[in-house]
């Protein structure tokens, strides 16, 4: 075991502080990585708080992991010391189920292990995220990086909202001749705009605020909407081929239904803390239209878009925070006091 320095809660009602936590040896197909940054996902914020159920304590979250190599085992073979590396939300599933051998990890029939908050045979009996200073992860869960080193804190949210963002993008055929419609403007929906607009779909986006207008054009969005103005809304009607809903509070999603054009789609990427309001079926049956969700994405579908990324040259936008900042930026991810990520600098741990 390696003693490393982390940050993370003891409890709900508790505030992040510094700790030491234990990290496994590596065995012969783990990868040893020194972690440069770490982006703050919303998620961080309802696991540290016990808002979503299951929280093991001590919590150390953080599933947005850019590193260097520091150790490989044995077996390893395509993964070098000295590599740029990163780690995303899985680090196991149980890799022979159907979705499993399809590349499709997040849909593990048996389960996966996330980053963080997963059983493991580890200590203390749990998995402990990118808030710390070193992680070992099994090499097929560790992906490539290839963006220059001055982008390395802005890649870091890639690895959650990039590919959430990303794969139903993907599975839905966002590109030339399809209109996309991206719903919210924050750290999901910003990389949504980004990667719609760079898959070359006529790309809108959808805000309740007028002040982020020139926001979402320059992000790349082709027109944008104040979903609160009806005039707008109703000239859009019955013409979308797919629409990206980020939004994480709960809502009425019938005025986006009736804006997809036959056999269109609304996403449902964003996770509110209590349900949707009961659409409306008559909407659904009367343009074979469909409301789905979609779950990050496979090891595979992941290297493809921070691939995809760096030869576009897309990141996210980010804030850069030192550790002892972080409860004041889960307070300002509370009041949407961020554009559009906060991405933890590692190396302020050792202060």
């Amino acid at each position: 075991m390696t003693l490393v320095k982390a940050y993370g809660a003891h409890a709900a009602d508790k505030p992040l502080e510094a700790m030491t936590i234990s990290r496994r040896q590596p065995g012969p197909h783990d990868v040893q990585i020194d972690i440069l940054y770490c982006g703050v996902c919303h998620s961080d914020l309802h696991q540290v708080r016990s808002q979503w159920e299951g929280t093991l304590y001590p919590c150390v979250p953080g599933h947005e992991i850019v590193g260097t190599v520091s150790a490989v085992g044995a077996h390893v073979q395509n993964i070098r010391v000295g590599d740029t590396v990163g780690v995303g939300c899985l680090v196991d599933s149980c890799q022979h189920c159907d979705p499993c051998n399809d590349g499709l990890e997040q849909y593990c029939e048996h389960g996966f292990t996330g980053t963080y908050n997963f059983p493991t045979p580890d200590a203390p009996g749990h998995t402990l995220g990118g808030y710390s200073q070193q992680i070992v992860v099994k090499e097929n869960f560790v992906l490539n990086i290839t963006h220059p080193a001055e982008q390395l804190a802005a890649v870091a949210p890639l690895l959650c909202a990039g590919i959430t963002t990303y794969s139903p993008l993907r599975h839905w055929q966002a590109g030339p001749g399809k209109k996309v419609g991206i719903v919210g403007i924050g750290g999901l929906g910003h990389m949504g705009i980004k990667l719609a607009h760079a898959m070359g779909a006529h790309t809108v986006a959808f805000t309740t605020s007028e002040s982020k207008r020139q926001d979402a054009l320059a992000l790349g969005a082709d027109e944008v909407v104040v979903s609160r103005n009806a005039e707008e809304m109703a000239r859009h009607a019955r013409s979308f081929d797919f629409i990206l809903n980020t939004v994480a509070a709960s809502h009425n999603l019938d005025a986006y239904v009736s804006l997809l054009a036959l056999n269109g789609t609304l996403c449902l990427v964003g996770a509110p803390d209590h349900n949707h309001p009961s659409p409306n079926v008559f909407n659904l049956i009367f343009g074979r239209r469909s409301i789905a969700g979609s779950l990050i994405g496979g090891i595979a579908e992941t290297q493809e878009m921070l691939d995809f990324c760096a030869a576009k040259g897309i990141v996210s936008d980010i804030e850069m925070i030192r550790v002892q900042q972080i409860d004041q930026a889960y307070e300002r991810m509370l009041n949407n006091d961020v554009k559009y990520r906060f991405v933890i600098d590692i190396a302020s741990m050792a202060e």
